[in-house]
């Protein structure tokens, strides 16, 4: 299945409470941002690719930034313009890939988080996209992006992972491997009042380790200011 099919067929049923409390992750990628220096100072705006239901486009809002939100998922779109109510948020729904159609906007930051960047389909979809978006940027902007590091196999049962649960569900990802991509399968079990159902959908994300992007990423005149891997999930900052 697409990662698009995913998102509308499952996923997106139960993003909002996967991710957890929202005003608590849009507080703690706020000071995200504030840690790193990264405010309003030239063209104010700024790109949120993969903008799910809003917690990054929100951050950004709130300190001060005009926020074009993109996203393939109409519901968690729909989603994102309650929770950004009040804000300068603009909701789009487009695929991220045609990251230059927003090259009039002059981004001073593009922020990719939240393990979107392994949704695309290869090495050379990723290195385009790359390239794309750091030729939208000029001196002095930010490319803000995180993504999980799938480039080393878990083995057995660490290849099943405890997502979240709470009385009514339980989702638990399995991760199977191919050379190029890992295999994940949501698997939801929801109890529906009287019996637990079991849902299922599974789609492709690339393995791409944490150096790759950081060599794209200066073979496109960026530097990289910040680095950290924590739990599998790998942060970057870069600027032009």
């Amino acid at each position: 299945m697409t990662t698009k099919k995913h998102y509308e067929n499952h996923l997106a049923n139960f993003y909002s409470w996967m991710t957890g409390d929202f005003e608590t992750k849009q507080k703690e990628f706020q000071f995200f941002l504030e840690e790193q220096g990264i405010i309003p100072s030239s063209s104010k705006m700024a790109l949120d690719l993969g903008a799910g239901h809003g917690i990054q486009s929100a951050a950004l809002a709130k300190l001060g930034f005009k926020v074009w939100a993109i996203d393939f998922n109409k519901q968690l779109l729909d989603e994102l313009i309650i929770n950004c109510e009040g804000l300068d948020v603009t909701a789009v729904e487009q695929d991220m890939r045609l990251v230059t159609k927003y090259e009039d906007l002059d981004p001073e930051v593009i922020v990719c988080w939240g393990d979107t960047l392994t949704h695309l389909e290869s090495e050379s979809d990723i290195e385009r996209f790359i390239e794309y978006s750091c030729d939208l940027l000029s001196e002095g902007s930010k490319f803000i992006l995180s993504f999980r590091n799938y480039s080393e196999k878990r083995i057995g049962d660490s290849r099943f992972i405890p997502v979240k649960s709470d009385a009514n569900r339980i989702l638990t990802c399995f991760l199977d491997y191919t050379p190029t991509h890992v295999v994940v399968t949501d698997l939801l079990h929801e109890f529906n009042g009287n019996t637990w159902e079991q849902k299922v959908s599974s789609y492709n994300k690339y393995r791409i380790s944490g150096d790759e992007i950081i060599d794209l990423l200066e073979e496109n005149n960026m530097t990289v200011t910040y680095h950290k891997e924590l739990n599998g999930l790998i942060t970057i900052v870069a600027t032009k």
